[in-house]
């Protein structure tokens, strides 16, 4: 395929309903308010951590179920199964009022997460296969995540105005709605040879039966996983992505302490001064993010290995977050802002090539079910690290609490690095 054909593949139909999916579905307006909402309802950072935990327990039971169940059952049908749980999870979110309310809804939110997260991205895979052009898989998956990221950033602005006109954060939930309900219409119109992971003709023993269609994936995936060097490579996936989860929405604490400190916006009240710099300042990050994610492929071209660019990310990305802890504890939460923004852009660079080293040595037929095993170990990681941190944050402060755990990512490095001498 030459250049020519490589760039017709960036405007098919298709390459836009990929991007159309990322985009509707980082417009969740309530992303860069979420602790802030949490605190407003009375809840401690330990409280928020559990919270946190229980949304990523249930996204962890339901993980390589799904991922077997998108393989062999349909990967359209469980994207739409995911969807409709979000949407309920909203509704539970501006209505809810106490703890055992907002447990239910991150119950409902976990499950959602579960069925989608590796199963589009395998979505993308098989399309790319179907069409001769793995080569291009980390530009493909950077090009389609950098629109996820112009959705984050553009949700952010929008957030600002929902907030001013409503006076309040609740409000964010209802309205983020609207796009899933879009992007669940989306994703019905995929083409049916997405829906499935396996070939008709490969299934025929099992006459139809999806209890045999789910045992035969499931001794597929087991066999494949048995080998040790497999799980390694999830590892330095989800401890970085883990990581990161759990720690990013701590900036909007951050950022509510900067803009009490600045001489701006004195004329309005404080919920709003920090809405708007919150607001903006997720804008630019999540452009930030785009572009980072859009030019992965860069930071891979220069070096001799892929796995060693992704160890470069993962110490540089835990090494600039220390920094933010440290300057945050003390007092320059100004730059410690700009040493957290390092961690949001190393983690949309990495994140495409560590899809695309995966995509190298796991077996097309079991890509859902691969991603969706790195995914569980991301989120148990999740549920262990974000009632740390919360009790951390409480007891220590905000700045040393990411500073510890920092540090204690950085212990963890010789058991996620990739690259081995020769």
């Amino acid at each position: 395929m030459g250049d020519s054909d490589e760039r017709r593949i960036f405007r098919t139909f298709q390459y836009y309903k990929f991007c159309a999916y990322g985009f509707l579905k980082n417009l969740r307006f309530f992303d860069a308010f979420i602790i802030l909402i949490l605190r407003e309802v009375g809840f401690s950072y330990f409280q928020i951590g559990t919270l946190y935990s229980i949304r990523e327990i249930s996204k962890n039971l339901f993980e390589i179920p799904s991922g077997i169940v998108a393989d062999s059952y349909g990967r359209k049908n469980a994207m739409i199964f995911s969807f409709s749980s979000y949407l309920i999870s909203f509704l539970i979110f501006y209505f809810s009022t106490s703890y055992l309310l907002f447990a239910s809804a991150m119950l409902l939110f976990g499950m959602g997460e579960a069925f989608r997260s590796g199963t589009h991205k395998a979505m993308i895979l098989s399309y790319l296969e179907r069409n001769h052009l793995l080569h291009l898989k980390t530009q493909f998956y950077g090009r389609t995540r950098s629109w996820s990221q112009m959705g984050s950033a553009l949700s952010s602005l929008l957030a600002i105005g929902i907030i001013l006109w409503g006076k309040q954060y609740r409000l964010l939930f209802l309205i983020s709605a609207l796009p899933y309900f879009l992007d669940l219409v989306n994703l019905i119109s995929y083409p049916k040879y997405l829906n499935h992971a396996v070939e008709k003709s490969e299934l025929k023993h099992t006459q139809g039966s999806f209890f045999h269609r789910l045992t035969d994936v499931l001794k597929s995936y087991f066999r494949q996983f048995a080998k040790l060097e497999y799980w390694r490579q999830f590892f330095s996936a989800a401890s970085y992505g883990g990581f990161f989860k759990a720690l990013k929405d701590y900036f909007q604490p951050m950022l509510k302490a900067l803009a009490l400190q600045l001489p701006i916006f004195l004329f309005l009240t404080q919920k709003e001064r920090t809405s708007i710099l919150v607001g903006l300042t997720y804008f630019l990050l999540y452009i930030l993010t785009s572009l980072s994610a859009r030019n992965a492929f860069r930071l891979e071209k220069r070096f001799k290995r892929l796995s060693q660019a992704i160890d470069a990310a993962y110490l540089a990305g835990i090494g600039i977050t220390l920094l933010a802890g440290v300057t945050l504890s003390f007092g320059w939460p100004f730059l410690a802002a700009l040493f957290f923004v390092g961690l949001y852009l190393v983690r949309n660079m990495r994140r495409p090539l560590i899809v695309s080293y995966l995509s190298e040595t796991l077996p097309s037929n079991i890509m859902a079910s691969g991603l969706s095993t790195m995914s569980q170990m991301e989120t148990l990681i999740v549920v262990l690290l974000s009632p740390v941190i919360g009790y951390l944050v409480d007891w220590l402060g905000l700045g040393w609490g990411i500073a510890i755990v920092s540090l204690l990512f950085l212990a963890l490095f010789p058991l996620a690095k990739l690259h081995r001498k020769s």
